[in-house]
């Protein structure tokens, strides 16, 4: 009897200590409405229970992943309020640009209230407008600091005529519009697209569901448009040899610029007209592939920095050329393995790549490391406001070095292994086995080993400015690049102008350019040429028609300084970069190439 008294007395001091083994388990859930979306303003209500703290510190990220730039999503969270449970406000304070301390009793729960104010419509801010809303979380919902690992619910309140959520977290079962996010890193990789959404007909590959559902859809083959996608997905597929997720969703998001790839699902913009000719069709699945074959390279296959995410700092990594330049590559490769794209238009995306490097001046100052670090501050494109263009663009370069990598360890192994393999052995040990990201060493290695040799030349391309041997590197797969210099016809300045009222302003001048020679540069403004006003004048068309050693006499206001400059016009020399398969090509020449078409090695 007394024994019972006494486990009975422990079992309620248990219950109801704040600290004891049974004590009600923390959970978060978020509820977001959009009650007047002509505002362009969420309205979220962020529900914390059983943390047991005096104080909290909540923090909104200052990026997304996927989109290497700060940010600052703080920056519009507008009418902040922190309530207890029973609606008694606590006090706060804003203890720096993206986090907010709230004050509580241990045993009470927090209810934070907030406005996040939308301004911009693009694929890495969310958004709202009259026809549809766009909650990236990572710019709507704040974390609890030490508790990124949390699950939570999400709750979304659609506009009252809005009948649709498309994302790719999980579902809670008997509740509509209600999701759950295991962790906040899912949550942040989770965007929802909620209005009256239209969805094509999913597709199915290996056993899973892909869905593409999107805002304004418009009128074009869609039909045609699932088929190739199912076809970019089982050739993704074939070349990593697994799913890692039990669906996939593609959300179009309407018009715009960009996409960003998810674990199971991508964002993107879209309009139908991206679907009427052939030229933009297949610049859509190029961007289409791009973005799906993310989900492996660089959200499974990643460099180690990047996750766990630091949403305080920004992640920085050198590899981003592999992240994103290789996935440049592979966006090829797979239309091309899918049959839809033949040589001729996979040659000549890659001609534009190595066109889009050579013909800049950053390739003599920036290495691939340098611009996947610095893209932070230099954009993924690189710098363009500088006087001397001294970045490039691992999109640039990225791809072109993988194209390198494949034709290289196709020629060291007799065609038995390429850089498929490299893809498919960090996804298996790094992701599959370690599940982790790899590192600078690790990511050389594994090349090497698959090459079966040291391959510093090849990585003297990636860490250096080394100017690459295409000739070499192409003659393995029985490829001619032209790279000899033709001159262009007529007269040639440097400059790109645009009429701004009375004005001709200079909106660039190409390096050691004529007028680069000349001292013109970027905003200059041309006001007179050869003592006429220079809106008079078509000037593209004026120095087309004249011939190189010409003179020519120029006005300008330089940095409010009024200057007359004279000028001899020159000859342009450019390279056409064009690929084309060699006549002579030996036997083993012709199986890498054909191999590397069609995603094979030899036995």
């Amino acid at each position: 009897m007394k024994s019972t008294v006494r486990f009975c007395c422990l079992l309620l001091l248990l219950i109801t200590s704040t600290g004891g083994l049974l004590a009600r388990p923390s959970s978060i859930a978020f509820t977001i409405s959009m009650e007047q979306p002509a505002t362009h303003i969420f309205q979220v209500n962020m529900e914390c229970q059983g943390f047991g703290a005096t104080s909290i510190d909540f923090k909104m990220p200052v990026w997304t992943p996927g989109y290497y730039q700060r940010l600052d999503f703080a920056q519009y969270v507008e009418q902040f309020k922190a309530l207890d449970s029973k609606g008694k406000p606590l006090p706060w304070e804003k203890i720096n640009d993206n986090t907010w301390r709230v004050h509580a009793a241990s045993r009470r729960g927090i209810v934070l209230n907030y406005q996040v104010k939308t301004q911009r419509s693009f694929v890495a801010t969310p958004y709202l407008d009259e026809e549809r809303g766009y909650i990236l979380p990572g710019g709507v919902f704040m974390y609890p600091v030490g508790q990124l690992a949390h699950p939570s619910v999400v709750q979304i309140v659609p506009f009252s005529s809005w009948k649709n959520v498309a994302t790719g977290l999980e579902a809670v079962p008997g509740k509509a519009y209600t999701f759950r996010s295991p962790n906040f890193d899912i949550l942040y990789d989770s965007p929802l697209l909620v209005g009256n959404l239209e969805e094509l007909p999913p597709f199915t590959v290996a056993g899973k569901t892909h869905r593409f559902i999107g805002y304004k859809l418009g009128q074009f083959d869609k039909v045609r448009l699932m088929n190739d996608l199912q076809k970019i997905v089982q050739a993704s597929v074939d070349l990593i040899g697994h799913i890692p997720y039990k669906d996939y969703t593609f959300i179009a998001i309407g018009p715009g610029g960009g996409g960003i790839e998810h674990l199971n699902s991508t964002t993107f913009t879209f309009t139908d007209e991206s679907q009427n000719n052939p030229q933009s069709r297949l610049r859509t699945l190029f961007f289409l592939a791009h973005e799906y074959f993310h989900h492996y390279n660089v959200k499974r296959i990643r460099p180690i920095e990047l996750g766990p995410f630091d949403y305080d700092q920004g992640s920085r990594t050198n590899q981003l050329w592999i992240s994103e330049g290789l996935t440049v590559y592979y966006e090829y490769l797979l239309l091309r393995r899918a049959g839809l794209c033949n040589d001729e238009e996979l040659l000549e995306a890659l001609r534009k790549n190595i066109q889009g490097f050579e013909d800049k001046p950053g390739r003599l100052y920036q290495t691939l490391l340098q611009a996947s670090y610095e893209t932070w501050s230099d954009g993924p494109f690189g710098r363009t406001g500088d006087e001397v263009n001294k970045t490039i663009s691992y999109y640039d370069k990225g791809p072109i070095v993988g194209w390198m990598f494949d034709l290289h360890i196709r020629h060291l192994t007799g065609n038995k292994k390429s850089l498929d393999d490299v893809m498919r052995t960090l996804y298996q040990e790094y992701y599959l086995k370690q599940q982790r990201g790899f590192t600078e060493q690790e990511f050389r290695k594994v090349c090497e080993d698959i090459a079966g040799t040291n391959l510093e030349e090849l990585f003297r391309y990636v860490g250096s400015t080394t100017e690459i041997d295409y000739t070499k590197h192409l003659d393995h797969a029985g490829l001619h690049i032209d790279l000899e210099r033709q001159t262009v016809p007529g007269a040639w300045l440097g400059v790109t102008t645009r009429v701004a009222k009375d004005s001709t302003v200079i909106t660039a001048v190409e390096f050691d350019s004529p007028a680069w020679q000349a001292g013109l540069r970027r905003r200059d403004v041309i006001l007179e040429i050869d003592n006429q006003p220079a809106k008079a004048f078509p000037f593209g068309n004026m120095i087309k028609d004249q011939l190189p050693g010409a003179e020519m006499k120029l006005v300008v206001a330089q940095r409010g300084e009024k200057k007359t400059l004279t000028l001899i016009l020159g000859k342009k020399l450019e390279r056409s970069f064009k690929i084309t398969p060699q006549a002579n090509a030996g036997k083993q020449q012709r199986a890498i190439l054909e191999g590397w078409l069609r995603g094979k090695v030899s036995p």
